[in-house]
């Protein structure tokens, strides 16, 4: 039996916990298609990171566009993210902007896995 720590090792914390309730129940075929998608679809939290930076310097907001925030990355853009105040908060924040935008990628993903036939 495949385990999602040997096929997914770049998980941790939060992620791992809630990666292996949704596969718990998983075949090796459901698990390894899981993985597939959702490695696809997820945020790296240092990636996040990295763009709160860069919207000190260049242009705010991009962290709010790669995790689907379109609203708040133009509230940003046009207001050099909330005068530099949003985007320090992002800056402490930056692992649970990544959290909540993978929580919602791995439940997209186990739907999609739950509804193919194994």
């Amino acid at each position: 039996m495949a385990d999602i720590l040997t096929l997914f090792p770049e998980a941790q914390g939060q992620e791992m916990i809630l990666l292996q309730e949704i596969t718990k129940e998983y075949s090796d075929n459901q698990l390894t298609t899981f993985i597939g998608l959702y490695r696809a679809r997820r945020r790296d939290p240092q990636m996040i990171l990295l763009t709160t930076v860069i919207g000190f310097v260049v242009v705010a907001g991009i962290q709010r566009f790669m995790v689907g925030q379109i609203g708040m990355g133009l509230l940003y853009l046009f207001t050099a993210g909330l005068c530099f105040i949003g985007t320090i908060i992002d800056l402490i924040n930056y692992q649970d902007l990544a959290f909540e935008y993978n929580r919602k990628m791995a439940m997209e993903s186990a739907t999609m896995t739950g509804s193919l036939k194994s």
